[in-house]
């Protein structure tokens, strides 16, 4: 797949193009790690069966596996986000 150049200065109205860049790293941090949690989530389901049923359980495994490695790459999910303004963010408030 060949690598697309995004222009970072139409992507959203607010903010200079290094603080998007660093909203886009830490959006797709937390969106690879969700994804992380529920395909823990579903593949712990497997972990206490006996070995009869290995066979069956491994389709399952591999299926939801799978299933998973088709969905857009964390980063490119981000970027869509802030092409549809769907992310936010703000600073956290300084105590003097």
């Amino acid at each position: 797949m060949p690598v697309k150049t995004l222009d970072i200065e139409t992507m959203g109205n607010k903010g200079n193009k290094y603080e998007k860049i660093v909203v886009l790293s830490k959006r797709a941090r937390q969106i690879a790690a969700q994804e992380k949690l529920e395909l823990d989530e579903k593949l712990k389901y497997f972990e206490g069966f006996e070995d009869e049923d290995e066979f069956t359980f491994n389709e399952e495994q591999e299926r939801i596996s799978k299933a998973f490695e088709q969905l857009p790459h964390a980063t490119q999910r981000s970027v869509d986000e802030m092409l549809n303004e769907k992310v936010t963010y703000r600073y956290p408030n300084k105590e003097i």
